[in-house]
Parts: C-alpha cells; sequence; structure tokens
C-alpha cells in the first residue's frame, strides 16, 4: 500500500467522535440516558442534554467499540449485556467546531444496573429521560435528536424478531416481567399464553431453583439460556402474539 505524500493529505481532518444512546426500562416506559453539555463559552450548546460521548483518543482505543465502552463504562459505571453498532453520520454543520462525523451505537442496559454512577456522571449532569415516539421532551445538542430517533427505530424494528428485551431485565426474571419488557418497548400488548410458547419454544429462557412471590402464587424464575448473543425468532411478532 502507497502511503500519500503529507502534502496531499487534507489540511482539516473531519473530527471522529462516537456517540451512545443506552436504553433502559424504568417506570414502566423505555428510557435513554442524556448527560448535560457543560457550561463553558467555548462549548457547542452548552448547557444543553445531549447523548453520551466523545472523541476517539487515539491512544486509549483500539477501535471504535473499545472507544463506545470506555464512554459506556465513564458514564454508567458498568459494561451492557448489549451493544451494537447503529451507523455512522457526518456533516460539515453537524458541529460549529468543524466537519464532523461521529460512529453510534447503542446500549441496552437492565434497570438495576442502570443508574448513571461512573467517573463523568456526577447529579445532575446525567439523567435518564422517557422515550417516546416524539422524543424526549427536550432539544437535543448537535443533531443528537435524529440519532436518537434512529437508534430507537432500529430497537424496535429488530424486537420484532429477536430476543433484545431480555437484555432490559435482571438476570433472574418472571416471564411475565420479560413479557411487560416487549410490551414497553413494542407500545403495544402481547398474548401471554403465546408469548411464553414463543419463549420457550426458542430455548431462550431456562428456569432457575427459584420463584418470586407476586401476591398471588409465586412465579417461577428463569435467566437467559445465552446471555451473550441475542435469539432470532423465524418469525415476527403477531397482534395477537
Amino acid at each position: 500500500m502507497t502511503v500519500p505524500p503529507e502534502s496531499s493529505l487534507p489540511r482539516q481532518r473531519p473530527l471522529v467522535t462516537v456517540d451512545l444512546v443506552v436504553f433502559t426500562v424504568r417506570d414502566e416506559a423505555l428510557h435513554v440516558l442524556l448527560v448535560r453539555r457543560p457550561e463553558r463559552p467555548d462549548e457547542p450548546f452548552a448547557g444543553q442534554w445531549a447523548l453520551p460521548g466523545g472523541f476517539v483518543d487515539v491512544e486509549a482505543d483500539d477501535d471504535l467499540e473499545a472507544c463506545a465502552r470506555r464512554k459506556l463504562a465513564a458514564k454508567t459505571g458498568v459494561r451492557s449485556p448489549y451493544l451494537e453498532q447503529l451507523g455512522a453520520f457526518g456533516s460539515r454543520d453537524r458541529d460549529p467546531r468543524g466537519w464532523s462525523v461521529t460512529q453510534v451505537y447503542f446500549a441496552l442496559l437492565p434497570a438495576s444496573a442502570a443508574e448513571p454512577h461512573g467517573a463523568e456522571s456526577a447529579a445532575p449532569e446525567s439523567k435518564w429521560w422517557p422515550v417516546t415516539s416524539r422524543g424526549v421532551g427536550t432539544r437535543l445538542a448537535f443533531d443528537h435528536g435524529r440519532l436518537l430517533g434512529a437508534a430507537l427505530e432500529r430497537l424496535r424494528n429488530k424486537v420484532e424478531y429477536t430476543s433484545l428485551p431480555a437484555f432490559l431485565v435482571p438476570a433472574e426474571f418472571t416471564l411475565t416481567e420479560l413479557q411487560r419488557a416487549y410490551e414497553i418497548v413494542l407500545d403495544r400488548p402481547l398474548e401471554k399464553s403465546a408469548f411464553r410458547r414463543r419463549m420457550l419454544a426458542a430455548e431462550l429462557v431456562e428456569p432457575v431453583d427459584k420463584q418470586r412471590e407476586t401476591g398471588k402464587r409465586p412465579a417461577q424464575l428463569y435467566r437467559l439460556a445465552r446471555r451473550s448473543t441475542a435469539v432470532v425468532f423465524p418469525r415476527t411478532f403477531s397482534p395477537r402474539d
């Protein structure tokens, strides 16, 4: 491979960042983690809410995913059980500091691990915001509203035929809790018996030797049979599932 002479390289190179759309389910609603931009006169969109992320560190990050995981740990103090690359977004006007390109990832966290407490997450600079089809109820910095919308669309599309909501529940859960996570993300109810048949037939879950008191009768607890990857179902959920 021939390396071009330095004189032929562009004088101004794009700013390269990684942004994270971190989802969890809490208070019976889908939430996303936002951080407040620093209140400094040299900061673009000072004081506004934004997705967590930052510049690639060429010394610390071996690749883009490493940067995403570093930023996630800094904001939440945990490693997400699910992290997926969403795509690249770039233009000359998305960042007033110059031509900018960002690689976007979305992460899923159970509520039990979703309280921001990382090195960069001192309250009130980090906060969980409920997500609706219209966004989060506040104008986000940069083009982060567009990034959030793209991540939400990807998540909801994939939930139709995968086990992604299983990464939003605790390590041990009831099938009712798992179904509720699906319903919250899809924003529609699912039929109980059909849902349970699908989860068990896919060998997605396995029972543990525990039950949980629910006020009526004890409910069987389950865990994921394989927590490292999502399960793909042979068909999407129908309105009766």
